[in-house]
């Protein structure tokens, strides 16, 4: 099939590779020149505007965005229904907030235009490996635009989840329990690390953990990659992001009132990963020296 792949960055210009090497045509736009240099370098046409792109898309065309989620997404999705005609179809690939598609597809329905939210987990390797494709829209829309879905996939690692939202909202559960996974596995190594008796090799570990243990997982297949001699592993501050999604899971969550304990504790403890100085640390040192007169350590020293 032809499509128009919007945005070409890390995910997006991966993706256009893959597509390209399943045999579908790919017209590519990005702000960068030299983002659009690099994909049509692949076999990729490319467009300077978002006219130019869908100028070049026949009938029902079909526009795929990958950009960052929020009002870029949404600046972009409003810019192209202005462009497409009624049976034309907006995929967003994005992490955007599963709402913000729902809101997306009501502005475009009066148009006619029909709209697919696209969750994407795969990384930097999806482009070798796959991408895991969780899709939310109308069947028949979906059914336009599966040819591409089943080639950005791995074998079984694609499904039309459910209506428009649902493939966001998988997205954003799944990168929820991301969260609490590695912070499952960053506790448990630093354990191992402190238990300096034993002096454990815990690339090993990683290593043998990868075949046969109950925790065995692909993100254990990155720890161990992460943890050879000479990745780097020791430069790397403790300092750990969020992008959205643990936050959207924990207040739907609360919204829902299901209990999500773990999902909840990682996300805090990201935050925690970003402070120089816990104002909540030191009034408790303050307060265990007020009530027990317990030592307290200042700037000057204990």
């Amino acid at each position: 099939m032809k499509l128009g792949m919007i945005g070409l960055g890390r995910m997006g210009a991966n993706m256009t590779r893959r597509l390209l090497e399943g045999g579908h045509q790919v017209v590519a736009f990005d702000l960068s020149e030299e983002a659009r240099a690099g994909v049509a370098a692949h076999g990729a046409a490319t467009a300077a505007t978002l006219p130019e792109l869908i100028a070049q898309l026949e009938a029902p065309r079909v526009a795929w965005v990958m950009v960052p989620a929020g009002a870029p997404t949404d600046e972009t999705i409003d810019t192209l229904a202005g462009l497409m005609a009624a049976g034309d179809i907006i995929v967003d690939g994005g992490n955007s907030f599963y709402k913000d598609g729902q809101a997306a597809a009501e502005r475009l329905a009066p148009k006619g235009v029909r709209f697919i939210d696209a969750g994407v987990s795969g990384g930097v390797w999806g482009l070798e490996n796959g991408y895991c494709m969780m899709v939310g829209g109308e069947k028949e829309a979906v059914a336009v635009v599966e040819p591409a879905f089943r080639t950005l996939a791995p074998p079984d690692g694609y499904a039309h989840v459910g209506p428009v939202g649902a493939g966001h909202y998988v997205k954003m559960v799944h990168n929820g329990i991301e969260y609490g996974m590695i912070q499952a596995y960053g506790e448990g190594f630093e354990l191992m690390h402190a238990a300096e008796e034993f002096d454990l090799d815990l690339h090993e570990i990683a290593s043998i953990w990868r075949y046969g243990s109950v925790v065995r997982s692909w993100l254990l297949e990155l720890a161990e990659l992460a943890l050879r001699d000479g990745a780097g592993f020791e430069d790397i501050r403790g300092v750990v992001a969020d992008s959205g999604e643990g936050r959207w899971t924990v207040e739907d969550a609360v919204q829902r009132a299901v209990p999500a304990p773990v999902i909840t504790a990682s996300l805090y403890a990201r935050f925690a990963s970003r402070q120089d100085e816990s104002y909540a640390a030191r009034l408790s040192a303050a307060l265990r020296n007020q009530f027990g007169g317990h030592a307290i350590v200042t700037e000057h020293g204990p």
